[in-house]
């Protein structure tokens, strides 16, 4: 009988299964005699797990504990509130399980909870490691594994280029679009000049509040692929109109006393409201596409979401300083 094959980068592909496991029936001195025998051959002895005998998992004991408690059992001994994964978590899932809890290993169950093997501590830190690392390589725009090629010092001029150049090109095509935009609305910069010192402030604060939305939704789905889509999305907005409001409110006050203009005052403020809850909805919303169409949802971040991000922003700026203009007969 073949080994079961698990997916890439999940729990089953990377638990490993010889390690002490007892019945609850086992006392300390008879597992300190088995650990005695099956030292060599275990990969790790971070903790003694206990099963029935069917192999379904009832609790866990650290060696710590096995040792203070010389003439117990492991079922008075062990503690039944076990943290577990499935063989198909993702490895980001495991890390969070670890860290969060605070346990040197992992145990991978199955549905009937029948102990399948653990993920150890070195593994959990290199996989840690790794997506860390991967994880600022996609915030600079870089979306496959590079592996050590991006890591040594004697990388290849033409392999740095290759890795870094196709997101750099589609944020030159963006900036592209956003100055034809741009021109296309010369005729209301000439009427009002001041708006053009504020399109920097705009771009800038919707790119800051995407970025941090990007990166709990990623970091979100990561650690919760089954939650409720409505709900998140519910709750960022509502975030997202509270952050939009103080922002908007405060540039508007900042145009009104430093420029001495009540129009330029509500082109800013509402245009940076519109534009953090756009920027909001468009990091947020990627994530979530490219995890239905079983993409990274990693990719949606760096100069992507930024690009369309920026063309958006200046679209409703433009837009509503057209509009406002137009309402009190300044074009």
């Amino acid at each position: 009988m073949q080994p079961k094959r698990y997916p890439r980068f999940s729990a089953g592909s990377w638990m490993i299964e010889s390690f002490p496991k007892v019945q609850p029936s086992c006392k300390v001195a008879e597992l300190e005699q088995l650990l005695e025998e099956n030292a060599v051959n275990y990969q790790t002895i971070d903790y003694i797990y206990v099963v029935d005998g069917e192999n379904r998992l009832l609790g866990v004991a650290s060696i710590k504990d096995v040792y203070a408690s010389k003439n117990a059992t492991m079922g008075e001994i062990m503690t039944t509130k076990v943290v577990y994964v499935h063989p198909s978590t993702d490895q980001e899932r495991i890390v969070y399980v670890a860290l969060s809890h605070g346990i040197k290993a992992v145990p991978v169950v199955d549905k009937e909870k029948h102990l399948l093997g653990i993920i150890p501590y070195d593994v959990i830190l290199e996989t840690f490691n790794e997506e860390v690392h991967e994880d600022t390589l996609h915030f600079g725009g870089i979306f496959h594994r590079v592996g050590k090629d991006y890591h040594t010092d004697e990388s290849s001029v033409r392999t740095m280029v290759k890795l870094r150049i196709p997101w750099l090109i589609a944020g030159v095509l963006g900036g592209t679009v956003t100055a034809s935009i741009i021109t296309n609305f010369e005729h209301i910069i000439s009427t009002l000049l001041a708006l053009a010192a504020f399109a920097p402030v705009l771009a800038y604060m919707s790119d800051s509040v995407g970025t941090q939305s990007e990166t709990l939704a990623v970091r979100s789905i990561a650690i919760n692929p089954s939650m409720s889509l409505k709900k998140y999305i519910v709750k960022e907005l509502a975030i997202a109109a509270i952050l939009a409001f103080v922002c908007g409110s405060l540039l508007s006050a900042v145009a009104l006393v430093g420029w001495q203009d009540p129009i330029l005052g509500l082109i800013v403020g509402i245009s940076m409201f519109l534009s953090i809850i756009s920027a909001v909805l468009i990091s947020t919303g990627f994530p979530f596409i490219f995890t239905k169409i079983n993409l990274d949802p990693a990719i949606a971040s760096g100069p992507f979401a930024t690009m369309i991000s920026d063309v958006v922003t200046v679209t409703i700026y433009f837009t509503v300083a057209t509009i406002m203009l137009l309402n009190f007969g300044q074009v």
